[in-house]
């Protein structure tokens, strides 16, 4: 290698930055201490802006494009260190590549569930989870807030300062909520008002960092066991329509686990349940058929459908061993004549 060749490989003529990960916010160019040629090719691909740095201070951005360092395309770094232009000398900066795109799919979560008063169930606790998408919006704030003298940004750097902030204001607005006449049923119902309340709160702690929230969700949130348990025996009430069709149910339930199950639980007291839910359903139905001999009033039609459903009903009794074979025919007999 001639001198003239050593000389040439002091200097940086080519700065360019392909990233084949995911995760990279922030790179600088490896420079090894080595000073940049003017006139050097600078290439910025999209989602790239690329930074020069100079005495830790940011100067010249540059956007996507191809550019070859002059005085004349380095209008900051110029004045700073005074040059005359048509300056042919070698100079020393840092060059930083952000990544610009949206990082997507991040996850949060409450670590420990948050409890809050509940106008419906007097105190609740809960735990939530989503997602939440962002890029880097401000430069010059992101590199004095995260970057620094790091070669480097990943995600994993920042995410758990991130996800903190973002559960703090998540419970700060749930607490605000609760102040008021709040139920946790509203806050599930209401989603996207909720989010819609966070997300002002959230966007200014992030843009603190240089950062654009660009989208935020809450995916599900979720309850104690017991309270689960209330919330879905008061659906199954719901969807049964009244509480004797409501015990009904829950007792065919217990029958059924009951012959599930043999060597456990009660069996004697499911079969017991069982026994009054078959004479419960059998006198609501004489009920049914002798309502027009009582003061003079003419019977009450029942419809196809809860006809059917009855039949329905009786099936299961049959099948969970409370009617006989000779109880299910006559009974099925005796609602079918009503079609």
């Amino acid at each position: 290698m001639g001198l003239f060749d050593f000389i040439k490989g002091q200097f940086i003529d080519v700065i360019e930055w392909v990233d084949y990960s995911r995760d990279l916010l922030v790179w600088k160019f490896p420079d090894q201490d080595k000073e940049i040629k003017m006139g050097a090719q600078l290439t910025v691909r999209e989602s790239q802006v690329a930074i020069l740095i100079n005495e830790g201070k940011m100067a010249d951005v540059f956007e996507p494009g191809r550019y070859e360092l002059t005085t004349r395309n380095m209008p900051l770094l110029t004045t700073i260190k005074s040059w005359k232009y048509g300056f042919e000398s070698p100079f020393k900066v840092d060059v930083y590549y952000f990544n610009t795109r949206q990082f997507t799919d991040n996850k949060w979560g409450t670590p420990s569930p948050v409890t809050i008063p509940d106008s419906k169930f007097g105190q609740v606790e809960f735990r939530a989870f989503g997602s939440y998408n962002f890029r880097i919006k401000d430069y010059a704030t992101f590199f004095k807030e995260f970057a620094g003298t790091d070669p480097k940004v990943t995600l994993s750097d920042v995410e758990g300062t991130l996800k903190g902030k973002l559960v703090d204001r998540f419970t700060e607005i749930v607490a605000e909520m609760a102040a008021t006449d709040f139920s946790f049923v509203q806050m599930q119902a209401n989603k996207t008002e909720f989010v819609q309340a966070l997300m002002p709160r959230i966007s200014e702690y992030f843009a603190s960092f240089g950062l654009e929230l660009t989208d935020f969700s809450i995916q599900s949130i979720t309850l104690p066991p017991e309270l689960q348990e209330y919330l879905r025996k008061n659906t199954q009430m719901n969807m049964v329509g009244d509480m004797q069709r409501f015990m009904q149910f829950q007792a065919a339930n217990a029958v059924q686990k009951s012959a599930e199950n043999p060597s456990g639980g009660n069996a004697g007291m499911d079969m017991g349940t069982g026994f009054a839910m078959g004479n419960m359903m059998m006198n609501m139905m004489n009920q049914n058929s002798q309502q027009g001999g009582q003061g003079g009033q003419a019977p009450q039609q029942e419809s196809k459908e809860d006809i059917m459903k009855m039949l329905k009903e009786l099936g299961e009794l049959k099948e969970s061993g409370i009617l006989t074979e000779e109880e299910f025919a006559a009974k099925k007999k005796e609602l079918l004549a009503k079609l």
